[in-house]
């Protein structure tokens, strides 16, 4: 009961449900959520979470192709340790909301500079800051077991073109970059 108000606070808070972004286009190469112009959650620096603790936007600079997608760093360093273990950096559910996928088979948007969160060791990303705190009062280890459940059905979607995508209509993921 709990997770279906949840999920109901979702559509309230204008969570759409629609195939938009690089992701609508049919089958896809990568399942990592990434903007139009192929750039990996957005162009954070995925290392920067794990050696600074923070969310830090990365430079094209420092870019390396991994899985299908263009991954961006602040500094030679970050890049290095990304291509020296990248499934160790890289976040969990492909990028994809944490949240979403611990209550349902879709891939939602990220908040990848507010909305993350490091347990145990990886990397998971939420819709917003809000949702990110719902996800750690909500038992965050059987989330995280129901997700990557949520995940294994979500991934051939991905790559079918199949999946219902949730994106914010502002949202950046839905602009080619110039």
């Amino acid at each position: 009961m709990k997770r279906r108000i949840i999920a109901a606070l979702f559509v309230a808070i204008g969570f759409t449900v629609a195939a938009a972004g690089s992701h609508a286009e049919g089958a896809m190469e990568t399942t990592y959520n990434i903007t139009p112009d192929g750039v990996a959650i957005g162009g954070w620096d995925t290392v920067a979470y794990f050696t600074q603790d923070r969310a830090v936007e990365g430079s094209s600079e420092f870019s390396h192709d991994w899985e299908g997608a263009t991954w961006l760093f602040t500094s030679q360093e970050n890049l290095d340790l990304f291509i020296g273990d990248p499934e160790a950096y890289a976040p969990q559910f492909g990028g994809w909301c944490a949240y979403a996928l611990s209550t349902g088979e879709y891939a939602a948007e990220v908040d990848p500079g507010e909305a993350w969160t490091v347990h145990e060791g990886q990397l998971f990303l939420n819709w917003s800051d809000r949702v990110r705190e719902q996800w750690l009062r909500y038992n965050v280890d059987h989330g995280i077991a129901v997700g990557r459940d949520n995940w294994a059905e979500v991934i051939p979607q991905i790559q079918d073109g199949s999946v219902q995508f949730s994106r914010k209509a502002e949202s950046p993921w839905n602009q080619v970059s110039n």
